[in-house]
């Protein structure tokens, strides 16, 4: 990792190692248990908004945790996991004597790509945020080590055609078993490689020195169970990954500066690759998909583009 990462003691990455299984371990606990995802997204989070976090993450802190920005991205990853836990669970009894289900409602399938898109969208909005400070010698704003430079407008664009390449809202459905998980079949591996580059490149870019953390091992933590623990699940996955780290953040502000840091190089050619693989892969699946749409006449928003691929059809198998 010498051209990405420095870290001065490799005991580090052991720590990291164990951020990592955490993640995932927390994860499961809240995506197999109802309360436990009650307790995780909700409850706790309840406790330390009224008796922890004014503390930890007050304005101006020396960790950066008290800007605008961590609190917004804190809240909009605990919506997101409330309102996945009430598209599964969520049901009433119906004048017609039948049990209903709040998943049934085409309505409520707006909510997870628009929660997701708004996520991305105040990312990109923080990338050419960065640019717009002109720190090209690097510096340090709201405590936090950045370096702006042309790979913040890639990425932002970058981040732009990941919004507008999320396809398939109405194909979400509700796993037929026990853990009755958000399933997307259209959010296939390609979407999700694409969202990860970006969303590295953008950690990289803006939250720089914490980016092993909040990129690396947070992206891998969502994107290993989507591969080989729930498939279809990666949303799911990733909101309550993201809202398990931000909290474990917004409580221990000094976990990746002084506890177990593991700075980047600082290097402006790092910067440039990791931004440039991110626009790069992501204008591929943007072509790829719109010729499809365009070859198909379909509707990004209510068909399913991939429900020709074993991937899509292997998900859905999984889950009716």
């Amino acid at each position: 990792m010498g051209i990405l990462y420095q870290a001065g003691d490799m005991s580090y990455w052991a720590i990291w190692l164990f951020v990592l299984f955490a993640l995932m371990a927390f994860n499961e606990f809240g995506r197999t248990s109802k309360w436990g995802g009650i307790t995780l997204f909700a409850i706790v989070p309840i406790v330390l908004t009224v008796f922890v976090w004014p503390t930890t993450a007050a304005p101006g802190n020396e960790y950066g945790t008290g800007t605008w920005f961590n609190w917004v991205k804190t809240y909009s990853a605990l919506a997101g996991c409330l309102g996945f836990m009430a598209l599964r669970f969520v049901h009433w009894k119906g004048a017609d004597g039948k049990i209903h289900y709040l998943y049934e409602k085409k309505w409520a399938l707006c909510f997870p790509p628009l929660i997701l898109a708004i996520n991305i969208a105040e990312a990109v909005i923080r990338d050419f945020q960065v640019f717009s400070w002109g720190l090209w010698e690097g510096g340090y704003v709201e405590n936090l080590w950045t370096m702006s430079g042309p790979w913040n407008v890639m990425n932002g664009i970058a981040g732009i055609l990941n919004i507008v390449t999320i396809c398939g809202w109405f194909g979400i459905i509700i796993s037929k078993d026990k853990t009755r998980d958000m399933i997307w079949p259209d959010m296939i591996w390609a979407w999700i490689i694409a969202y990860d580059f970006w969303n590295f490149a953008y950690t990289y870019n803006c939250i720089s020195d914490h980016s092993a953390y909040c990129g690396l091992a947070l992206l891998l933590s969502c994107t290993i169970p989507t591969f080989f623990i729930k498939r279809g699940a990666w949303l799911q996955h990733r909101a309550q990954t993201l809202a398990l780290w931000i909290m474990f953040v917004m409580t221990v502000p000094q976990f990746a500066d002084v506890l177990a840091p593991i700075p980047t190089t600082h290097n402006p050619a790092a910067f440039f690759v990791v931004s440039f693989i991110a626009l790069a892969s992501n204008v591929a699946l943007a072509a790829y998909q719109f010729n499809k749409i365009r070859k198909n006449r379909f509707n990004p928003v209510k068909d399913e583009l991939y429900a020709d691929t074993s991937v899509y059809k292997k998900v859905v198998e999984e889950n009716i």
